[in-house]
């Protein structure tokens, strides 16, 4: 297990990152929340990240008008995750390409957990969402990932009109999909490999304005707030409902401003870790009780 290393306590002096690695309020894996707080206490991120953040946000103005001139073009979404590719594997650090692929497995596994659990036996076809390298990045990753969330919205509730149910508390949940461990292949960790993943994502966020169509990046920017919605899901399954505090995108039904895209999509990064944690959970919780005695016929 990943531990974070940090000098000795001073109480006249306390270290915000350690009391944060100390903290097990979230239900958080013990790697990935390392390599969080090693990535958000960066000199990269201390440094950089302030001086990239208006330069980003002027160029995703700037594309967006021009994509209100020309909303399909620029079009180039290949050419996008290549590039994207190109600077995980030669900049970002080891922690911040480490969040990125767990980032989708994750994301993939919730999605399965609750087709499981609310229609048995019917799983909406997505794209497969289980990188284990950085140049699986390149076929489209990023877009697939955002069109998955509506294409499953979509053919889920459809199913469920088609039986008449309806997202409801499951008494023996089917936690098959949630696994605790991410295997990924080696990553990267090169001399340049210091961009933290908040500046990656600060950077790369103006290029997917620019280089996709207006409406690839609005409906990507937006599915952000899609977070409330899967955890209504899972709230509504588990009957529990306290991982729903960390959600901070909140509703689509009233959409942020595109400025904000890349915040909102680390906040995105963060809900899911929760969220899979919480699951983790639930599924050691359920492990861990008797199977209720079964009941005999008269």
């Amino acid at each position: 297990m990943a531990e974070y290393a940090v000098p000795g306590h001073d109480p006249n002096d306390p270290d915000p990152w350690l009391a944060l690695a100390l903290d097990r309020s979230l239900p958080f894996e013990p790697i990935a929340k390392a390599a969080l707080i090693r990535d958000q206490s960066s000199r990269c991120r201390q440094f950089l990240l302030p001086l990239v953040r208006p330069f980003a946000r002027l160029t995703i103005i700037l594309a967006q008008l021009v994509h209100t001139i020309s909303p399909r073009w620029p079009h180039a979404p290949r050419f996008l995750h290549r590039s994207i590719a190109l600077g995980m594997k030669h900049f970002l650090s080891r922690d911040a390409n480490l969040l990125i692929l767990r980032h989708f497995h994750l994301g993939a596994q919730v999605l399965r957990f609750i087709s499981d659990n609310a229609t048995p036996g019917f799983h909406p076809p997505l794209k497969p969402m289980t990188p284990r390298r950085i140049d699986d990045v390149r076929e489209d990753l990023f877009l697939n990932h955002d069109l998955n969330i509506y294409n499953y919205l979509i053919g889920l509730n459809r199913e469920l009109e088609r039986r008449g149910t309806s997202v409801a508390r499951v008494d023996r949940i089917d936690f098959s999909a949630i696994t605790d461990e991410i295997v990924l292949d080696p990553l990267p960790n090169g001399r340049l490999n210091v961009v933290d993943l908040q500046t990656a994502i600060e950077l790369y966020t103006p290029a997917y304005a620019m280089l996709l169509t207006d409406r690839d990046f609005w409906r990507a920017a937006n599915s952000l707030q899609l977070d409330e919605t899967i955890g209504l899901y899972v709230a509504r399954l588990t009957g529990e409902e306290k991982h729903l505090a960390m959600i901070n995108n909140r509703h689509p039904l009233v959409p942020f401003s595109t400025l904000g895209a890349g915040f909102r999509l680390v906040m995105h990064g963060l809900s899911t870790e929760v969220l899979h944690g919480f699951l983790r959970e639930l599924k050691a919780r359920q492990r861990d009780q008797p199977m209720p005695p079964a009941t005999t016929a008269p």
